[in-house]
């Protein structure tokens, strides 16, 4: 049996992050830091890893990173608070809400009275509305990652047929927006189909780009791929501290080219965040 391709994300990112720290150090010249700040709600072990490996990749590229903890019992009218500060500073370019918060919180209503243009998670309904229509704003990073990491390795999306198992609000629908563009790395026939339609994978056979997000373990199988497709796993759920992709490890024996079950698009979206806020940055400098 032949063996795919494989693509991992860290390379992808790591040109993102060149080019972020090349942006971060004409501004610094201007004098002016680029800011990322991070809020965080509660004492989640994972929650908090994740914003520390934010802290020292931000210090990395030259961003300041002002940090907001807040106790687990925080009441919703603080954290509007909170962002409204973070709103009203114009030291502060990009601002990220980390998910998930404690569960008597509504996040998305937080996440309604950021300032679009500082939602570094590019998810704020104002900026999926631009996304559809196409105007420019922050993208929602994992999508973003995704026809990143496929331009990167050249694999060809005009004109071709990306199939998309999952309609989730982070990534199916904004996913298919995305690369329907018309763009050169993106301009393809999109379909986007779910486990609700009995026959899916009469869909996911004939994609000859196929991105698995229905955060179903293992729900994409050898049988399931187009001989010599690009598989893109970009649905997990977690087991404890175990990650469980969408993709089955035997489908690279099917496939074209895939992503490697650890290390696929999880560095391209931690990159797109940090494009994002550079952007922002950049936009605050040229309203000045």
């Amino acid at each position: 049996m032949s063996t795919a391709r494989l693509l991992p994300g860290a390379p992808v990112a790591e040109a993102v992050l060149l080019d972020v720290a090349d942006r971060a150090a004409k501004l610094k010249a201007q004098g002016v830091t680029p800011s990322l700040a991070t809020i965080l709600v509660g004492d989640d072990d994972a929650s908090a890893g994740y914003i520390r490996i934010k802290q020292r990749q931000a210090a990395s590229l030259g961003f300041d990173s002002p940090h907001r903890h807040l106790p687990d019992d925080t009441t919703q009218e603080h954290l509007y608070e909170v962002i409204a500060e973070l709103n009203a500073d114009t030291s502060v370019h990009g601002v990220l809400i980390q998910y998930p918060i404690p569960r008597h919180l509504d996040y998305d209503a937080a996440l309604q009275t950021l300032d679009p243009d500082k939602d570094v998670d590019g998810m704020h309904p104002l900026n999926m509305g631009r996304l559809a229509v196409g105007l420019p704003g922050p993208l929602p990073c994992t999508p973003a990652g995704i026809e990143a990491l496929l331009a990167y390795y050249d694999i060809p999306v005009s004109g071709h047929e990306v199939v998309i198992l999952g309609r989730g609000a982070t990534l199916g629908r904004p996913l298919a927006m995305l690369l329907a563009q018309k763009r050169p790395t993106a301009n393809a026939a999109v379909t986007v189909v779910h486990t609700g339609v009995p026959d899916w994978d009469r869909y996911t056979r004939r994609a000859e780009i196929l991105v698995a997000a229905a955060g179903v373990p293992g729900i994409i199988q050898p049988e399931h791929v187009r001989p010599g497709a690009t598989v893109i796993g970009a649905g997990v759920r977690y087991e404890g501290k175990r990650l469980l992709p969408d993709v089955a490890e035997e489908c690279a024996e099917v496939a074209g080219a895939i992503t490697p079950r650890v290390g696929g698009v999880g560095p391209t979206t931690v990159a797109m965040l940090f494009r994002n806020a550079i952007t922002a940055a950049e936009k605050a400098v040229a309203a000045r």
